[in-house]
Order: structure tokens, then C-alpha cells, then sequence
């Protein structure tokens, strides 16, 4: 009876250790790791990487970090120039392999449900980076052979590239929508670009689970995207008042009963810069048409933006608050890149965003009959 309790009792207490909710471990290998040197535990706060933890590489390149989170997080191990994204929480006994050589930075991980996850969409991400690459190695031998036609070779390889891409965002959004409940999946949505794809972003965030909504950043997600809601297509365009270009304060409200288009731009943003000869056309054929536009720019130099808009031959309104992204009408409209635009229907609502070139175009002459 004795040796029988303790044999339970030994069970037991090995059953506890690997059950272990205290803490998490993070076990790894790295190749071409030079023995002796340091590998470092991140933790993520507001995009920014916050020392955890540091080691040495054993002679065989492996490591071994433990550590505790309150909620499941996001975590980064880092070696030289080489970065690998971890989720963990307490309980979990991660294992990651990668070689350090590897410009692709592909690596593989396991041993928790979330490491599992993301080592899935890994494969994923790296099945398209493969042909991505490869489309770029043939780009630079072309070019290196033929210089003077970059640009012939650039508009022949573009459809290729072009559609590797769109697989890749396509394919990472699949994994998020149908992972609403994993941080991976969360992850995954966070490496699409917001501007192209705003109304999947918007719809994600209504899936969003609680069950990891305690996380700082899915809390600021959830509420970036909140903001964003509001302007979305159908929803009133959000009121301000801003100072003109001579100093002059006007509203939004001044140009209900017209179509305006609301363009953020900048004179040191060189897509929109580009983009301004298409505007300039735009405004040059439907401006006798019930439509104006309102140049919104997130310069801090007076002079720069003046000069800009001088050069580009912009002959409508422009306003700007003088205080680049933490501009209060850029913030209430949620820019975070521009060129932005929205076009305003003249009861004040939104109709479209963010149409450049042909597109803007169509869009104007069907809508401006």
C-alpha cells in the first residue's frame, strides 16, 4: 500500500510539472549560431520591443528561455539581424528551429496550440515568398544584363509579381477569418495593409472573440478599428473646422450641397505628389459639376506646402492643421498613410474612398451626370 501511494504521489507530482501554469519555456536551435553569442527574449508593448530575457547559444546553437505572461502575447526572439515572432502564454513548451543564414527568415515552431497555429500560417507565408523571391532574382539578372531596359523588364514582370502577391494576402486573410478566436489569426490580419484592405479589417474586428481581448494589442486594435467605422462608405463624414492655407478658419459644413472630394496629401509624400496630376484633371473636368475638392495636407513646413501646391498647380481650397499625423482631422478620419481621399456626397456622406487615377475618374464621370 505504501509503495503504491508513493508511486501515485510521484505521478501526481510529474503530472503538475508538466502542467505547469506559471510560466511559459521557450526551447530552440539555431544553425550557423556561433557559440557564445547572445539570443534575446522580446516582449511587444504598442509596437515596440521591450527586452525580456537574454542568453548564450550553447556549441550546438540551442537556447532556452522561460518566462511568464498574464494573458497570451505576443513575443520576439531576436539573434543579429534575424527576428522570429512567438505567441505563448503560461503553460506552453514552445520549441523553435531556424537558421540564422536564412535571409528568408523562415523557421518552424510547435508544442502549443497558438505556436501550432502560426507555424501554419508560416508555411503559408513562406510557399508564396518562394516564387515572390524567385520572381525578384529573375528581375535583378534581367536588369543586370540589360540596365537600360529596367523599366521594359519591370511592366513585363509586374503581372507575375503582382499576382504572387495578391495569393499571399489573399491566402493570410483566408487563415484570420477562419482563426478569429487564435492570436495567430490576429497576427495574420495585422500583415495586410490597411489601406487595401480597410472593409476586411473593419469585419474582422466584429469576429474578434473575447477571449484574448484583454491583450494590449488587440485592445488598440479593436478600438483603431471602431474609430474606423465611422468612416467607412455610407456613414456621415465627420465634422470639423481647420484653418485654410491663408489662415482662415472654415468647416466641413461650408461645402454641404456640393460633391468634395477630402484629399490628405503632403508636399514631402512623393506618391502623392504623383498622384496630383490625376487629381488636378479630375478637378479641371468636373468642377463645373457640383464637385470640389478640399486639399487637407499633413505638412509642418508652411513654405513646403505652399510651394507644393504652387508646382502641382492645385487650384482648389487647402487647409491644414500644421501637425503631420497627429493632425486632429487627420486623426479624426483615421489616416494613417497617404495619399487618402474621401468623396462626400452633397448631403454629407460618404460615397467613396481612397480612387486615384482612371479610377477616380470613372467613378466622377458616372456620379456627375
Amino acid at each position: 500500500m505504501i509503495k503504491k501511494i508513493g508511486y501515485l504521489l510521484v505521478l501526481c507530482i510529474a503530472f503538475a510539472a508538466c502542467k505547469d501554469k506559471s510560466g511559459f519555456v521557450i526551447e530552440g536551435q539555431f544553425k550557423n549560431a556561433a557559440a557564445g553569442s547572445k539570443v534575446y527574449l522580446f516582449g511587444l508593448q504598442k509596437d515596440q520591443a521591450k527586452p525580456l530575457d537574454s542568453t548564450v547559444f550553447s556549441e550546438k546553437g540551442e537556447f532556452k528561455f522561460s518566462h511568464s505572461t498574464p494573458e497570451a502575447d505576443f513575443f520576439r526572439i531576436s539573434s543579429g539581424h534575424s527576428e522570429y515572432m512567438i505567441i505563448a502564454k503560461n503553460g506552453d513548451h514552445i520549441k523553435i528551429e531556424a537558421d540564422l543564414s536564412d535571409k528568408n527568415l523562415s523557421y518552424t515552431i510547435s508544442g502549443a496550440d497558438e505556436a501550432n497555429k502560426l507555424q501554419e500560417l508560416n508555411k503559408t507565408k513562406n510557399q508564396y515568398m518562394v516564387k515572390i523571391n524567385e520572381i525578384q532574382r529573375k528581375f535583378d539578372e534581367a536588369v543586370a544584363a540589360r540596365s537600360d531596359q529596367r523599366d521594359v523588364i519591370m511592366e513585363q514582370m509586374r503581372p507575375q509579381y503582382t499576382q504572387e502577391i495578391e495569393g499571399l494576402n489573399k491566402a493570410v486573410l483566408k487563415f484570420a477569418q477562419e482563426n478569429t478566436s487564435s492570436l495567430a489569426g490576429f497576427y495574420a490580419v495585422n500583415l495586410l495593409n490597411p489601406a487595401e484592405y480597410e472593409k476586411e479589417l473593419v469585419a474582422y474586428s466584429d469576429k474578434i472573440k473575447s477571449g484574448f481581448n484583454k491583450n494590449p494589442a488587440v485592445t488598440e486594435f479593436l478600438m483603431r478599428m471602431a474609430k474606423l467605422k465611422s468612416v467607412q462608405i455610407g456613414q456621415p463624414a465627420p465634422q470639423f473646422s481647420i484653418n485654410s492655407v491663408d489662415g482662415k478658419p472654415l468647416k466641413l459644413s461650408d461645402f454641404k450641397g456640393k460633391y468634395v472630394m477630402l484629399d490628405f496629401w503632403a508636399s514631402w509624400c512623393t506618391p502623392c505628389r504623383q498622384e496630383n496630376p490625376n487629381v488636378v484633371r479630375a478637378y479641371q473636368a468636373y468642377k463645373d459639376k457640383n464637385f470640389t475638392i478640399l486639399g487637407i495636407s499633413l505638412d509642418k513646413d508652411v513654405a513646403a506646402w505652399k510651394a507644393a501646391i504652387a508646382a502641382d498647380n492645385l487650384t482648389w481650397v487647402h487647409a491644414s492643421d500644421l501637425k503631420d499625423f497627429d493632425s486632429p482631422t487627420a486623426v479624426l478620419y483615421s489616416i494613417e498613410a497617404i495619399p487618402s481621399s474621401f468623396i462626400i456626397d452633397p448631403e454629407g456622406k460618404i460615397i467613396a474612398k481612397n480612387l486615384r487615377g482612371a479610377a477616380l475618374d470613372d467613378f466622377l464621370n458616372k456620379t456627375l451626370r
